[in-house]
Order: C-alpha cells, then structure tokens, then sequence
C-alpha cells in the first residue's frame, strides 16, 4: 500500500514539474515570437518605405526620361476623345443585348 501511495506521490510530483517546465519553455517560445514580430513590422515599415519611394510620380517620369527617352506631351498633343453610348432604338430589344470585348453589341438569337 505504502509503495503504491509512494508512486502516485512521485507521479504527481513528476507531472507539476514537468508542466511548469513546459509553461517556462512555451514562455520563451512567445517571447522569441514577439521579438520576430517586432523585427518583422520593422522591416514591413522599411519596405512600405521604398515602395512610397519607388511609386513617388517625380521618380517615375525621371526614369521614363531619361530611361525611356519619353518626355512630357506639348500643349495640342493630347486630344481627350469622349464617346457617349448609344441608346438602344428599340428599348425591347435592349433588354436581350450581350455585350463582348470592344463595346461591339450583338442580340441573342431568338
């Protein structure tokens, strides 16, 4: 009976140490976690960074200038076309459209 009182006793004992050892290593493993999140937003905040300066408008047209050779469009060079829809004749028939690539309109067969 002592022996068997003796067992459970050191299993008990056995099994709070090891869970407090296991609470102390998931502890470091959560701090070893948040130093990476810390180094990580870090280095998202570097890139957001560049990316601001990669998408500046200023470093765009440098680069298509002196890359590219384009240069800005003289005053005349630059028409704005606007094309109004045209609406349907007849608004029954409307209502059957399918419509592809283009705006080019063509009816359903019936």
């Amino acid at each position: 009976m002592k022996a068997v009182a003796f067992a459970a006793v050191t299993l008990l004992v056995l099994l709070f140490v090891w869970e407090r050892v296991d609470i102390v290593r998931i502890g470091y493993h959560i701090e070893r976690l948040k130093t990476q999140k810390v180094l990580l937003e870090r280095e998202r905040d570097e890139l957001r960074v560049k990316l601001s300066g990669f998408m500046a408008p200023e470093r765009i047209a440098r680069l298509a200038s002196d890359k590219l050779g384009m240069m800005q469009p003289e005053k005349g060079q630059v028409v704005v076309v606007n094309i109004e829809p045209e609406a349907p004749a007849n608004p029954a028939v409307a209502e059957g459209e399918v419509r592809i690539a283009k705006n080019i309109v063509t009816r359903r067969a019936r």
